[in-house]
């Protein structure tokens, strides 16, 4: 028997790949999870659980959706508890596009955005980020596509960006609610990485507009990737739709990790400081050996742990071969950049969520590739 033909335009993340298929002696700067210790909270509320271990209510724990309420200024009804973010724009996309719609997502983009378009059999569309600008995200180029697509159902913001850490301003956050709002196109917000910061928070589409949707999670400024749980905050009227795809698809989120993201978020302000710190040591280690090792003056990403580095000359015919050379010669894990759209070609991601010593080490290994002619 054949696969749907759904799934004739899908294959396996190369995040992934490059990743599972490193040696263990490999430094791993390809994926990006956080590898600091879950938080006290967490591990708390995982080891008191106790009694029976219910599915839970479709739409979440009623606890958890106020906190998350309350956390982004909602209320409960407005929220959804997903799967990771992951599982709350595949609902989305499941619930609202009919074959041949058409998404509207960045580029250089967090390939499950075209990915899940795609199993939607929607039609992905990119807008571009502004390159010359650190690939920050920009109103002119996605009001642009919205004004050539008419077809466009949804668009996808991400900032802090995966995979370039870049971020975006109030001013243009607004510019994007408003003519998806005029147009009565579904805007989904990805805002995981916003609390990952490097001193100034980025804003979120909340503080400029009631309208759209934002997707977060506890994987990466709480530390919780493991345990899968997200959200959709935003008007009740998309989340009804979502909660049917959402239950269908999974029932709900593990009820032990419902109760250990709740006090995760309970315990927000010191965890993201505790988290910032992380972040701060391992982007000072990554600085220091680029400048050591490569001669690179790097400025931090506005949020997340990404940094977006140039590839070197030799790398740009074959990206993917270059980091495949790097993984199984180098002892390196980077993700080429071309795995996040053809805006990201000529670049690599590196994920210095790792220990500062890996990333020190990383760094020295990746030079010789870089610097060879």
């Amino acid at each position: 028997m054949l696969p749907a033909h759904r799934l004739s335009h899908l294959k396996p993340s190369p995040i992934r790949i490059l990743s599972e298929g490193a040696s263990p002696s490999a430094i791993p700067l390809g994926l990006g999870e956080p590898t600091w210790d879950l938080p006290h909270a967490a591990q708390k509320a995982l080891h008191e659980t106790r009694g029976p271990c219910p599915y839970g209510p479709n739409f979440g724990l009623p606890e958890l959706r106020d906190a998350v309420a309350r956390f982004h200024g909602a209320h409960r009804d407005e929220v959804l508890i997903t799967c990771g973010s992951e599982g709350g724009i595949f609902s989305l996309f499941l619930a609202f596009l009919n074959p041949g719609d058409e998404v509207l997502v960045p580029d250089p983009y967090f390939p499950a955005y075209t990915s899940l378009a795609l199993l939607a059999e929607a039609i992905p569309v990119t807008y571009a980020l502004d390159k010359e600008d650190r690939f920050r995200l920009k109103a002119g180029p996605l009001l642009a596509a919205l004004e050539t697509h008419p077809k466009v159902k949804a668009v996808v913001v991400n900032a802090p960006s995966n995979p370039t850490g870049a971020a975006t301003s109030a001013e243009d956050l607004r510019c994007i609610a408003e003519a998806c709002e005029a147009r009565g196109v579904m805007l989904v917000s990805d805002e995981v990485y916003r609390d990952l910061h490097y001193g100034v928070r980025p804003p979120s589409l909340r503080d400029v507009s009631n309208y759209g949707l934002i997707l977060s999670s506890v994987s990466k400024a709480w530390g919780g990737a493991g345990l899968r749980v997200g959200w959709i905050v935003g008007d009740p009227q998309w989340l009804g739709p979502a909660r049917t795809v959402h239950g269908y698809a999974v029932t709900g989120a593990a009820h032990p990790a419902q109760r250990a993201a709740l006090a995760l978020i309970e315990d927000s302000e010191s965890i993201f400081i505790s988290a910032r710190k992380e972040i701060r040591a391992r982007w000072e280690a990554l600085a220091a050996a680029l400048k050591s090792h490569l001669g690179h003056d790097a400025e931090p990403p506005d949020g997340a742990f990404y940094h977006f580095i140039a590839l070197p000359d030799s790398a740009l015919a074959d990206p993917m071969a270059f980091c495949l050379g790097l993984r199984d010669e180098g002892g390196v894990v980077l993700v080429p950049g071309s795995t996040f759209g053809p805006g990201g070609a000529a670049h690599a991601r590196l994920s210095f969520a790792a220990f500062p010593h890996q990333i020190t080490e990383g760094v020295k290994r990746m030079a010789p590739f870089w610097n060879s002619k």
